[in-house]
């Protein structure tokens, strides 16, 4: 399965995602990870994180945090709560 990038930005202060493309071409992911990095420059409570996998699935459990139902839910599985 080919490996797809996804771009994430992540408000840390309201606790949401608030931005999650998808990209299949590495260079266009990176552009557009630039692209916000520079956006959010000044904005020290916003995250944005450029990711590999094979599925939005899986990303959701690498980095369930950003795919909370609600803020504050807790993680995927219990085995993660606490880390």
């Amino acid at each position: 399965m080919p490996l797809v990038h996804f771009l994430l930005v992540f408000d840390r202060q309201g606790q949401q995602l608030v931005f999650n493309r998808s990209y299949s071409d590495s260079a266009e992911a990176l552009h557009a990870y630039e692209q916000m990095e520079e956006k959010y420059r000044e904005q020290r409570n916003m995250e944005i994180v450029l990711v590999g996998a094979d599925s939005i699935e899986t990303i959701m459990l690498t980095h369930a945090n950003y795919f909370a139902a609600e803020p504050g839910a807790p993680a995927a599985s219990p085995y993660l709560a606490g880390v």
